[in-house]
């Protein structure tokens, strides 16, 4: 049985609401703050009083945009906060560009106080930059895993939907933000109140912090054969340090060329094709998404060389990996 941390926090004072503040930060993503709110907004109509408040809170204290281009009036700035509040923060697309130091200090400052700090979406970056996941448990969307885990040793990270360590909530974006609600709902209030919630929502499927984030390997390439599955689950495991066709034909039980006939008959391109794009995939996330070096990307994706790698990634994407990581710049400054 894996190991469950649940949350510790102050126990709910039944005439009080739960304060919940959300830190919106510049291009956070809607829906998982959205589905947050939502959970909190319908418990409150199914117990008919009001077991929860929340308040909107940013830096500079007026307004802010999400990422798809809706503005939000904010209640007010980074201001101090009581110790039974539970803090969420809110983020998106270029957390990087959105965690500030002012914010990191004041994050610091009101983790101090034993104040329970959550992350929905790429927030746990903003976290764990400030230095509260370090040794935790945590999850970030499948889309930023390989730059935090490159970024932040020193955090245990998950694939998980969503992650309770302690005082230390993190979840994976999208609808993440209603399973960990609901649980947040069930620990306060009870199971019942929280399945009427998920009722509500019409959320039929409540996951908890055992399931992953992404689609089964059969599920996201649209072919169900166990021996591709592995084949390919033991290449996305192994970016760094590439695995031969043949050495991983022979885990299979296969020959080089039956696994050679096995990917052009599901995927139509060879094995050594379809590892190189996966490497790929990996080295434009940590391009877009990190500070390293092109030559360090190139070596956590099992390059040799930066000219190999160079001359692989235009091959691919059309451009070099320094023209990459220049464009993305640019259009996060517009």
């Amino acid at each position: 049985m894996s190991e469950h941390r649940t949350a510790t926090r102050v126990p709910m004072d039944g005439n009080k609401p739960r304060m919940f503040v959300f830190v919106l930060l510049e291009n956070f993503t809607m829906l998982s703050f959205a589905s947050a709110v939502e959970c909190l907004r319908i418990a409150n109509r199914m117990t008919g009083r009001e077991a929860y408040a929340w308040r909107l809170i940013g830096e500079g204290g007026d307004r802010v945009r999400c990422s798809a281009g809706a503005e939000f009036t904010l209640d007010g700035d980074l201001d101090d906060l009581r110790r039974d509040d539970t803090l969420i923060v809110c983020s998106g697309i270029d957390v990087q560009g959105a965690t500030t130091k002012k914010l990191l200090g004041w994050l610091r400052r009101e983790a101090r106080k034993g104040i329970m700090v959550g992350g929905l979406c790429t927030a746990a970056y903003t976290l764990a930059k400030a230095g509260l996941l370090d040794g935790k448990k945590a999850t970030i969307h499948w889309e930023n895993q390989d730059s935090f885990s490159e970024e932040f040793e020193e955090v245990n990270l998950t694939k998980s939907v969503f992650v309770v360590d302690g005082n230390r909530l993190t979840t994976a974006g999208g609808t993440s933000s209603i399973d960990l609600m609901l649980k947040l709902i069930a620990d306060d209030l009870g199971e019942e109140l929280a399945n009427s919630v998920a009722d509500q929502l019409i959320y039929s499927s409540i996951r908890t912090d055992q399931d992953t984030q992404r689609l089964s390997v059969p599920t996201r390439i649209g072919v169900r054969h166990p021996k591709l599955s592995q084949v390919i689950q033991m290449m996305e495991a192994n970016i760094e340090e590439p695995i031969s066709p043949s050495s991983l034909a022979r885990v299979v039980g296969m020959s080089t060329r039956q696994l050679e006939r096995l990917f052009r008959r599901y995927l139509n391109r060879s094995p050594k094709r379809y590892y190189m794009e996966l490497r790929l995939q990996k080295a434009r996330n940590l391009l877009m998404q990190t500070d390293m070096s092109v030559i360090n990307v190139a070596l956590a994706c099992g390059f040799a060389s930066p000219s190999h790698f160079s001359k692989c990634y235009r091959a691919h994407y059309d451009t070099t990996p320094y023209r990459e990581r220049g464009s993305h710049a640019a259009r996060l400054s517009i």
